[in-house]
């Protein structure tokens, strides 16, 4: 017998901004993480679940705004993946987006979804070297990051 858990898919952006080579990221608790020495505390991609009749690009401007008042343009697909194949139905559609303004440094997130989430400013250098050194334990994130490893330089060329 198999258990099947059905989520609802997913959209997670990383917002890039070509002119200081910097990524936004947001920091924020995942009780999933809570577990022996390791930090629940997460740097991650800005996402958010895909409500019935919205569109992908939707949910991208909504969860940008909601979780780290950002301005995207210029959005462009990373990757769809299966998180969890095995026991979810879950697909997540990876972007990246071009930054146009961020309040890094301050906390975001919806009061009534519970969210109290860090905005970061990352040198892109900087946030490479996390994923060389394996601190970077969420897969949506090492997902995108690798992406931005291969097509960095040709996005920054394109964006400035």
């Amino acid at each position: 017998m198999r258990e099947l858990f059905e989520r609802g898919d997913a959209v997670a952006v990383l917002p890039y901004d070509p002119r200081t080579d910097s990524l936004v990221m947001i920091e924020q608790f995942r009780p999933g993480a809570l577990r022996g020495e390791e930090s629940p505390w997460m740097l991650e991609l800005i996402a958010g679940v895909v409500e019935e009749g919205e569109r992908d690009m939707d949910v991208v401007h909504r969860e940008a705004m909601e979780e780290a008042a950002c301005e995207l343009s210029d959005i462009v697909p990373i990757a769809t993946v299966f998180p969890s194949a095995g026991a979810c139905t879950e697909q997540v559609r990876l972007f990246c987006g071009r930054v146009s303004s961020a309040a890094i440094g301050a906390v975001h997130g919806l009061q009534e979804e519970g969210e109290d989430i860090l905005v970061h400013s990352i040198p892109r250098v900087d946030a490479l070297q996390m994923l060389a050194d394996n601190q970077i334990p969420n897969g949506h994130t090492l997902i995108a990051l690798q992406w931005l490893h291969i097509h960095g330089s040709e996005l920054r060329e394109r964006w400035c």
